[in-house]
């Protein structure tokens, strides 16, 4: 009877450990940014930055914008955990007016891994 307790209790601790949960979470440090008010052909390039808060390894998949006048580029390596990775963001500053743009961003990560990331902006028409 004791073997059998014994058996049950080691069982039930393995399963304990096994079912930590070893994941990657991301967390930006923004969701958004403003352009505000930019001249054409000026730098469209913005940086949304993040950390892993897991205990994994963050993998960012993919990042899709809503446009082709907008064009994201993911870290292509792992994130560790504890560590800052980067999403840049261009946006084509030739197109006069206002934009408003997101950006889809795919990962590992166990509790929102799909985040929606959003820029905005007035581009001014010449000599305005």
């Amino acid at each position: 009877m004791k073997k059998i307790f014994f058996l049950a209790l080691l069982l039930f601790c393995s399963e304990t450990i096994i079912s930590q949960n070893i994941s990657a979470e991301i967390k930006f440090e923004k969701e958004f940014i403003d352009y505000g008010t930019i001249e054409p052909s000026s730098e469209g390039t913005r940086v949304f930055t993040f950390i892993n808060n897991g205990n994994a390894p963050l993998i960012i998949k993919n990042v899709q914008s809503s446009c082709g006048c907008t064009i994201p580029k993911k870290p292509e390596a792992p994130i560790d955990p504890g560590k800052k990775g980067e999403i840049l963001v261009r946006y084509d500053t030739n197109r006069i007016g206002m934009f408003s743009k997101s950006i889809i961003v795919t990962s590992n990560a166990n509790s929102n891994p799909i985040v929606t990331l959003k820029i905005s902006g007035i581009v001014a028409a010449k000599g305005k």
